[in-house]
């Protein structure tokens, strides 16, 4: 099986060196067809690798594939560990990004109208992004397969610095250079704190092996350390704090999610990867695989219960004033890794892996629904501008629809079984934080149907484009557009009910989710579930349907029934308006205080020790000593000899008085 793993995370690496590097000889259709087929390989491997752990004929794969160098006794090395999680994550992640890159051919097809005519960077663009994405697939699989630290921190750097590049990738935009640099600065943050956790790993354990660390964690679990002083501080909760940090990166918790909505400034095929599958799930996955070092704190628990409940709450209320299609969706996307991130605080890991999942499939498919709406509005993103698309795209306004309802949770749609487990979940732990929790996510529910059905209305319903030119020339998308968002409506409509027991309820996870029994909320809940039809049943008892119907009703009788009421409400409520739509002023907050205070501080050093020290006190005051001490030369070579005979007896003196004294 060594060889199928390699297959798997090499294949699309193949694709993006060819793309990349010999792009210019094999053409656009080269690149598409070599990047698609090498995830596309993957992605069939990966099935079959799932396939064999369902029939039960695989067993768990933990083997070094190369040793780099060994330091100290710490070994560094690029190994595979594949059990029932990363089997999972490879199919998620190889399925959601071979649906982009056929997606992406029929959404670039046209990319040259986004450069110049002068620009050398728009050369084999559409080259050089299916390089890109391939190799932010590879960079994905490298980090979920990882059987140590350092593989661990190579994927997640990896998957950083390419998602720089996409982001960026229009970069004759100073909107887009600026997204991606502030993705890059505000993930770097959240590394600093993660790469901390690693380096204290290794100091402790002296390894840098999974394995070897999560059997030597519980000997740890009373180890107190000194930081600061002499206060006390418990080593695993300061390991796995420092390890969530990165998490808060890569995830986009508050208060490190600023990058994520400024990343719609890349392609639409890149939000969906990005958003859906890859990066921002990074750090569920982490954390998930962690479980045996974060069922030893309580504290990093509820840090993390308390962070991912703020997230899925306030994020979500700025997706109800956003007015960019894509930024909807983006805000979308922050509220459900909180919703992820609240079930992992409450060791629910196999709920958060479980939405992890149903979000991939019916994220993706909104994302790249929204593409389409931006294809067919001639890249008009204002959803303010659009209205009765669904006569003219039908098949992108029933996929969308379907994305729509899995988002909000109606039942039998995937997202119902994913969401009504973490919201159960959260309802049976003792954990603190978690009633704070409890109703953060509890309203959630009717935010997210508020904003997810206000697009889903403005976008499909009403008159129609208020544009005349852009209702004249709108038509459904090319199949290969049309034709992904097909393939993700299906799983995002059945992988719920066909999932649900085995990974919430049943042992898919048994042995690598580790969970201790005073914090497993999903047995108390699975004690009253006897599958599918029986979680339908019980969700219909609870509070959160009828809070996201409410939220669909909502926003059917505000932005169609009655849409003066929506401008009644923003005018009377201008100040509420205000803050959600400078999204609480973190961006202004960041702005002066992190990027003025860096430029100030620059401005000093530039001031005192540019200026002032090397340039005035160096550079040029050594130039006037120098100069000094050649004019009193100069005096003393008079050409006279009483002078020369001066100097030589003052000399003489001086030489004879050190002499004498020392």
């Amino acid at each position: 099986m060594e060889k199928i793993y390699l297959l798997i995370v090499l294949a699309p690496l193949f694709g993006a060196i060819i793309a990349g590097f010999f792009g210019g000889k094999i053409g656009r259709a080269g690149a598409h067809w070599v990047a698609s087929a090498g995830v596309g390989l993957s992605t069939l491997l990966s099935i079959y690798v799932l396939s064999r752990f369902i029939s039960g004929e695989a067993e768990v794969y933990n083997e070094t594939v190369y040793t780099w160098m060994i330091s100290d006794g710490i070994r560094m090395e690029i190994g595979f560990l594949v059990d029932q999680l990363t089997a999972l994550m490879i199919c998620v992640v190889t399925f959601v990004s071979f649906c982009v890159h056929i997606y992406t051919i029929g959404y670039i097809a046209d990319d040259e109208h986004n450069w110049p005519k002068e620009s050398l960077a728009g050369r084999n663009s559409y080259q050089r992004f299916f390089s890109y994405i391939s190799l932010f697939t590879f960079s994905m699989l490298m980090l979920v397969m990882a059987n140590n630290f350092m593989q661990l921190f190579f994927g997640w750097e990896a998957v950083g610095l390419v998602s720089y590049l996409l982001i960026g990738f229009w970069s004759v935009r100073e909107t887009a250079i600026f997204a991606n640099m502030k993705a890059f600065l505000v993930n770097r943050v959240g590394d600093f704190g993660f790469i901390l956790g690693i380096a204290a790993l290794a100091m402790y354990f002296n390894s840098l092996d999974y394995a070897e660390v999560f059997a030597a964690a519980p000997a740890h679990a009373d180890t107190q350390i000194s930081i600061l002083g002499d206060t006390s501080w418990s080593l695993m909760s300061v390991i796995c704090i420092l390890l969530f940090i990165g998490a808060m990166g890569k995830s986009a918790q508050v208060p490190l999610h600023v990058w994520l909505p400024d990343s719609m400034e890349g392609p639409t095929p890149i939000s969906a990867l990005i958003h859906a599958a890859t990066m921002v799930t990074a750090g569920i996955f982490m954390v998930a695989r962690m479980s045996p070092l974060y069922e030893l704190s309580e504290t990093a628990l509820s840090f993390v219960l308390i962070i991912g409940a703020t997230t899925a709450f306030f994020t979500g209320l700025i997706g109800i004033v956003q007015n960019d299609i894509k930024r909807v969706v983006a805000y979308s996307t922050l509220s459900q890794l909180g919703y992820m991130m609240v079930a992992l605080g409450v060791s629910a890991y196999a709920a958060g892996i479980f939405h992890l999942m149903t979000h991939a499939f019916f994220k993706a498919l909104l994302f790249l629904a929204a593409g389409s709406v931006i294809i067919g509005m001639h890249h008009d993103q204002d959803i303010r501008n659009m209205g009765g698309i669904r006569k003219y795209m039908p098949w992108t306004y029933w996929t969308s629809l379907v994305g729509s309802l899995a988002l909000i949770g109606f039942p039998g749609f995937s997202g119902f079984f994913s969401k009504d487990a973490i919201i159960e979940a959260v309802h049976h732990s003792q954990i603190a934080g978690s009633s704070y929790a409890y109703y953060a996510v509890l309203i959630g529910v009717f935010v997210t149907a508020l904003y997810s059905f206000r697009m889903f209305f403005l976008v499909f319903h009403g008159e129609g484009p208020r544009d005349e030119h852009a209702k004249e020339h709108l038509h459904e998308s090319p199949k290969v557009v049309w034709i992904p968002l097909v393939f993700l409506a299906i799983p995002s409509v059945v992988i719920g009910y066909m999932t649900m027991d085995p990974i919430l309820f049943g042992d898919w996870f048994k042995g690598v989710l580790h969970v201790l029994p005073e914090h497993d909320t999903l047995a108390a809940l699975g004690e009253g579930i006897h599958g599918p039809n029986s979680m339908i049943a019980h969700g219909f008892m609870g509070p959160a349907l009828y809070l996201a119907l409410a939220g669909v009703f909502v926003a059917w009788f505000v932005y169609m029934k009655k849409p003066s009421l929506a401008h009644e409400i923003k005018t009377r409520f201008d100040f509420v308006y205000l803050i959600l739509d400078k999204k609480y002023y973190f961006d202004e907050l960041y702005q002066f205080l992190f990027a003025g205070g860096s430029r100030g501080i620059g401005k000093l050093l530039w001031n005192v020790g540019d200026k002032g020290i090397i340039d005035e006190l160096i550079i040029n005051g050594s130039a006037r000593t120098v100069g000094r001490f050649a004019d009193l030369a100069r005096n003393v070579q008079s050409g006279y000899l009483f002078h020369y005979a001066m100097a030589m007896i003052v000399g003489l003196l001086l030489l004879l008085t050190w002499f004498v004294i020392f």
